[in-house]
């Protein structure tokens, strides 16, 4: 796989509403439970405590703010191993556009993946840029980038020796920084049975970028910010 995983547990919001349904019960329940005043009034200080925690974060901080996941290939080698888990901050694209080199979580298109899932990749071109493949680089807008973080160079030409890919308004394009070996922007695309040539669909359209991934908190010996 080529993608970014989530690693909360809880990812059905009707395993959300049953875990707040869960807490309400016990904060009904305790009241009528024989116990001492000083026991009852501790046990419900920690149940509104559990209930205020799971609305903060299901409810609020994770869909809007932040939100952990866990890597589980090798498409961003070195920058991400697999088994990392990291830190996406959500927030940060509802103020602003999403930038060139960096390194972001979203919902992979149809011609990335046939199933619902989530991918990360570095951005590495933004609406009017003109991207290419060529001479073991990568060319933005006509200039060669000096790409240190990425594995190797990359060991193939696009989108042919002859044209570059102009990034429409509201697209971007995604590579892993492990190039050679990372489901991206430069292989999707689907066969046309019509005509029997390739059609490349290599954006990623605004709204499916969820978040800028910002740290590794995990594992203790890999934690670092991610530039």
């Amino acid at each position: 796989m080529n993608g970014a995983e989530s690693i909360l547990a809880f990812d059905n919001p009707w395993q959300i509403v049953g875990l707040i349904g869960i807490i309400v019960g016990v904060r009904v329940a305790v009241p009528r439970i024989e116990m001492s005043r000083a026991s009852r009034v501790s046990i419900l200080e920690i149940v509104d405590s559990a209930l205020v925690a799971v609305l903060l974060v299901f409810c609020l901080l994770r869909p809007f703010v932040i939100q952990a996941f866990y890597i589980p290939s090798g498409s961003m080698l070195p920058t991400l191993q697999e088994g990392d888990r990291i830190l996406v901050n959500k927030f940060v694209y509802f103020v602003r556009a999403p930038k060139p080199d960096e390194i972001a979580v979203f919902n992979a298109p149809p011609a990335a993946s046939p199933d619902d899932k989530d991918f990360i990749k570095r951005i590495t071109g933004a609406p009017g840029n003109r991207l290419c493949v060529k001479d073991s680089a990568l060319y933005r807008d006509g200039e060669r980038l000096a790409e240190e973080y990425i594995a190797e160079p990359p060991n193939y030409v696009w989108p042919d020796p002859d044209h570059c890919v102009s990034v429409p308004p509201g697209n971007f394009v995604m590579m892993g920084d492990n190039r050679n070996d990372s489901n991206d922007s430069h292989r999707w695309g689907f066969w046309d049975p019509d005509t029997g040539e390739w059609q490349a669909r290599p954006f990623v359209p605004r709204e499916n970028i969820l978040g800028k991934a910002m740290v590794i908190f995990w594992p203790p010996q890999r934690i670092r910010i991610l530039h």
